[in-house]
């Protein structure tokens, strides 16, 4: 069953390997092409991520190193792996091609200049995340104890991300962060975030803020990262589909996709330790929901919602 993932970090790996990692197959990528075949993932979500610790000097060239690897190292390298510029690439993806969408995450790195958003969306960016954990200039971020919502500039982004069918991505924003962006984009997306009422974490969604996606018919994509599946003990297949159940509850059984967060998490669910065993979701997804809720899961509800929003 073709997959659609919202979200890894391969981009931060080759960044930080400095030319010795092979997309292609390199065994430290959770994310490379041979595992992305292998699990049948469709489209790959491909984040830049940049430490908020980097000073603001250095932060936006390495997000312009990372950019350039996408284009480079992925794209250029790996001729079945498709940049999908735009939404309606989506729906021209042949037999053996994999769509590849670059994705910001966090935008410590343009300061409060909107023109450098600009210019990554002119290199393909089309999905953006305000912030990581901390606070920046656009919001406060899932762990900032503040929790203040967003800033002038925060709304900025937001309006251009409208403006130019971007995804204003919820995952890291604190809650008063979230609400602020409900209020305002047209084209909201949790790349990769679970139910708080199933594991109670901060980066994980109230159902208040669940619901609200679904009423707008926006995405949540279920992450894979065990600290935000269980809050205690080892984290299960199983596990993660509790997270699934409990918002199909909640009336999302059709805003529900997948976004891994591979190539960024130091813990991994037994079966799925990268892309490659995807279909071990899959199989076990099948176990208790239909085939069509399941390739909703898996693809369909994310191309049904970006053909009905964005093409």
């Amino acid at each position: 069953m073709n997959i659609i993932d919202m979200h890894c970090d391969a981009l931060l790996k080759l960044w930080e390997s400095k030319g010795k990692a092979s997309y292609k197959d390199a065994p430290q990528i959770d994310t490379n092409k041979d595992r992305l075949i292998k699990g049948e993932i469709k489209v790959q979500g491909f984040a830049i991520w940049i430490n908020p610790a980097f000073k603001s000097t250095q932060a936006f060239d390495a997000v312009l190193e990372q950019a350039e690897l996408f284009h480079k190292e992925i794209l250029k390298k790996n001729k079945e792996i498709k940049h999908i510029k735009n939404w309606s690439d989506l729906e021209k993806l042949g037999e053996g091609e994999i769509g590849a969408i670059l994705t910001l995450e966090g935008v410590d790195a343009i300061g409060n200049d909107l023109s450098k958003l600009a210019i990554l969306y002119e290199l393909g960016v089309r999905s953006v995340g305000l912030t990581w954990n901390s606070a920046n200039l656009a919001a406060d971020g899932a762990l900032e104890p503040r929790g203040a919502g967003l800033t002038a500039f925060g709304k900025e982004i937001v309006t251009f991300n409208n403006e130019h069918q971007i995804l204003t991505d919820v995952s890291h924003l604190c809650e008063r962060s979230f609400w602020d962006v409900m209020e305002i984009a047209k084209y909201p997306i949790a790349s990769h975030s679970n139910a708080k009422r199933i594991c109670d974490h901060p980066r994980n969604l109230t159902d208040s803020q669940a619901r609200a996606m679904f009423e707008r018919g926006a995405m949540i994509h279920i992450v894979y990262y065990p600290p935000f599946v269980k809050k205690e003990g080892p984290a299960t297949i199983d596990d993660l589909i509790k997270h699934i159940d409990h918002l199909c509850g909640l009336g999302g059984a059709k805003y529900i996709g997948l976004g891994s967060d591979f190539d960024g998490i130091d813990q991994k669910i037994p079966g799925l330790s990268d892309a490659s065993e995807t279909q071990n979701l899959i199989n076990r997804l099948l176990k208790f929901f239909s085939e069509e809720e399941v390739r909703g899961f898996a693809h369909d509800n994310f191309l049904r919602h970006i053909s009905e929003k964005l093409t």
